[in-house]
């Protein structure tokens, strides 16, 4: 699999919230930050920031540009590697459109949710990246909206932490991701 056949996704619309409703929720810096350095860390192609709102666009662009372009290039070009990955898209279809040309072929949404009892597993999260193009899909709020589910995508199983407790912050939960899709094989114990 080249390195460069999957990407992340983080979307802000549509999602919903604590109640259930479909939201747009709000850009944030550390998301950013955070999981474009674990994208580029396990090398992504691209992260897609997917928000239709002008305004959180607009906010991103000038963030980029700081890191970019202004002070932050000089001060941290690590951090600016990382996010040379961003790229804001007001659709998650747009992202997939986007990733597709990039790869020269369809790329297909890999669907997540703390809060889902199914999906596939790891391990054949990692052969479908490794057959074609994906796109790992994270949701903001309270996840991503049933309309995403609906539309056939793959499922990837949630986090199992081992207690009754499961509320990591999307940037914990991309991290742990990333690392069970695209890091190392696990070496298993010699029972010799």
């Amino acid at each position: 699999m080249s390195r460069i056949d999957w990407a992340v996704a983080l979307v802000h619309h549509p999602v919903i919230d604590r109640r259930g409703d479909l939201v747009t929720t709000a850009v944030t810096n550390l998301d950013i930050h955070d999981i474009a350095r674990a994208a580029r860390s396990y090398g992504a192609g691209k992260f897609y920031l997917v928000t239709p709102l002008a305004e959180q666009q607009r906010l991103v662009a000038r963030l980029l540009d700081h890191w970019l372009e202004g002070f932050g290039a000089s001060y941290n070009p690590a951090r600016g590697e990382a996010l040379k990955l961003v790229q804001v898209e007001a659709t998650l279809q747009s992202a997939l459109d986007d990733f597709s040309s990039r790869c020269g072929r369809p790329a297909t949404a890999l669907l997540t949710g703390a809060q889902r009892s199914d999906g596939i597993t790891f391990g054949d999260g990692r052969r479908l990246c490794e057959s074609r193009p994906v796109v790992l899909t994270l949701g903001t709020g309270w996840g991503l909206a049933p309309q995403l589910f609906a539309a056939g995508w793959p499922v990837l199983e949630s986090i199992r932490c081992g207690t009754d407790y499961n509320h990591l912050s999307v940037r914990a939960a991309a991290a742990i991701m990333l690392d069970r899709l695209f890091g190392p094989p696990r070496l298993q114990p010699n029972s010799n």
